[in-house]
């Protein structure tokens, strides 16, 4: 049976129905500072915590609540005589519900407020409370969210009381809140690449309805923290986005970002099935098409300018699951909403990710981003490049970037028209690249060649110049084929293995 309430909160969104719902109950309801003030505002009795604890807050209300009567008051179990012996000796009445939510430290960290300030939202008398009672929740009910309000007041309507159950899940979202606000101020505070323990904030964002696989659950979560492209972004159309989706979204957005240029990639399967820079929004989306027509088709296309009514025209005659630009014209939108179900996404935030991680199986891997295209650019053969064919080449290992290893891009006049990866070794994708292209000019490699077979295959098809990291005891081997089939070839010094 509730009798004593103890509610303080900084998002006072649902409070006065659940604080008239108590007061109809008779409960007690003790409060501090504004929520105290809002509460009677609202014509709903309180006691102030001053008026219970016999002392004022202070230090600006840093020191509220972080005192003896009201700690006693929350951690007392009612099953143990000697602690209600306590209560009873000191004058302390038990809390039977504690209803905190916290400073807003993930939104404000965020803005533009000075250091000290983002300090001040760094709550210690909140996370005491609720931790406090989810310690004790078999006689404490503690509610940090909003949306379980309703449901505590139906329990309680019900069933006089609320379920050891409920007190179990509740105190449960205590620490997995407090996990993430914590962890947000370690990393807001340490600022370390590769701290000792590594603290990750998230927040479900949504359910989805599978994983990878139909058989497979799955839901999206994000960074309580900082503007993210996958988190920011602005669905204008379509079914909720997937599993496969979103992972698609990402790379596609990532790859397409890599040029200043008017650019479009092409994604399927998580890796580029075409990518090409053009004089318009329009050019780039047709050269991007033409890569590969069979792969794009119910694929991901993404832009980096925003999508005019041509080229929706122009999109809107294939199947595809995800168009993603900076943004729409209306009429272009009109277009491609014609197809109820495609998704439409608005997003106006490049990628700004610093490092990257995978789960394995009791660990997780963590690394920076691949950020850094190249190292040198050391011509080692003796023809050199051509200034169109260099341009051809940094394009080339920029797709590359985004192509499962073992990578080869093969390109002509800035479209990528051979691509080929995601193989046990580097001569069959070469192969399938090639083959695809028919007349590319450039070549780009993601590793070293190991042999001179990748340059005697590119000599068949009349490759102009090639571009790869280096580092192979036996380049020498390669360098030497170029020379004798007259192709230009690059070392940069940095492979894009992406496994």
């Amino acid at each position: 049976m509730i009798k004593r309430a103890l509610i303080s909160v900084y998002n006072k969104d649902g409070l006065l129905e659940l604080a008239q719902f108590l007061k109809d109950k008779g409960v007690e309801i003790i409060s501090t500072g504004g929520t105290y003030k809002y509460l009677i505002e609202n014509k709903i009795p309180a006691t102030e915590i001053s008026k219970v604890t016999g002392f004022p807050e202070m230090l600006d209300g840093r020191v509220k609540t972080l005192h003896p009567i009201i700690h006693a008051g929350i951690l007392a179990r009612r099953d143990v005589k000697e602690h209600m012996d306590t209560l009873k000796e000191k004058n302390i009445t038990p809390i039977d519900m504690v209803v905190v939510n916290l400073y807003p430290f993930f939104d404000k960290v965020e803005t533009d407020i000075s250091f000290d300030e983002k300090v001040e939202f760094i709550d210690i008398g909140g996370p005491t409370m609720i931790r406090a009672a989810a310690k004790n929740f078999k006689d404490v009910i503690v509610l940090t969210d909003v949306n379980d309000y309703s449901g505590i007041i139906e329990d309680i309507n019900k069933n006089g009381d609320v379920d050891f159950s409920v007190r179990r899940k509740l105190a449960g979202k205590v620490f997995n809140l407090m996990s993430a606000y914590d962890a947000s101020i370690s990393n807001f505070l340490l600022e370390e690449e590769y701290p000792e323990y590594l603290s990750l904030s998230y927040k479900k964002s949504s359910s989805l309805r599978y994983g990878e696989n139909p058989h497979q659950s799955a839901a999206y979560y994000v960074s309580t923290t900082g503007k993210a492209p996958m988190k920011d972004f602005k669905q204008l159309n379509g079914k909720e986005l997937s599993y496969n989706n979103i992972k698609d979204m990402d790379i596609a957005w990532r790859a397409v970002n890599e040029f200043e240029d008017i650019a479009c990639v092409g994604v399927k399967h998580n890796s580029p099935c075409g990518a090409a820079i053009g004089d318009s929004v329009f050019d780039a989306y047709i050269k991007a098409y033409e890569c590969d027509e069979t792969s794009i088709f119910g694929g991901i296309v993404a832009l980096n300018r925003k999508v005019d009514k041509k080229t929706a025209e122009e999109i809107h005659k294939i199947f595809l699951e995800i168009v993603i630009a900076p943004d729409f014209d209306d009429d272009a939108l009109e277009i491609l909403k014609q197809k109820k179900n495609i998704r439409i996404i608005k997003c106006d935030v490049k990628p700004n990710t610093s490092f990257e991680m995978a789960k394995v199986d009791g660990g997780i891997l963590l690394q920076s981003t691949d950020n850094k295209l190249t190292d040198k650019m050391d011509v080692v053969t003796d023809k050199k490049p051509t200034d169109d064919e260099l341009k051809n080449l940094i394009f080339a290992m920029k797709v590359c970037k985004y192509v499962k290893s073992n990578a080869i891009v093969v390109v002509k006049d800035f479209k990528a028209i051979g691509i080929g990866g995601g193989q046990v070794n580097r001569i069959w994708p070469t192969c399938q690249a090639l083959e695809r292209a028919k007349d590319g000019v450039v070549l780009a490699s993601d590793a070293f060649f190991p042999f001179n077979d990748v340059v005697k295959e590119a000599a068949k098809y009349g490759i102009k110049s090639i571009i790869q990291p280096g580092g192979s005891i036996r380049d020498k081997d390669s360098i030497e084929e170029c020379n004798k089939n007259g192709i230009s070839m690059i070392f940069t010094g940095i492979r894009h293995f992406k496994h």
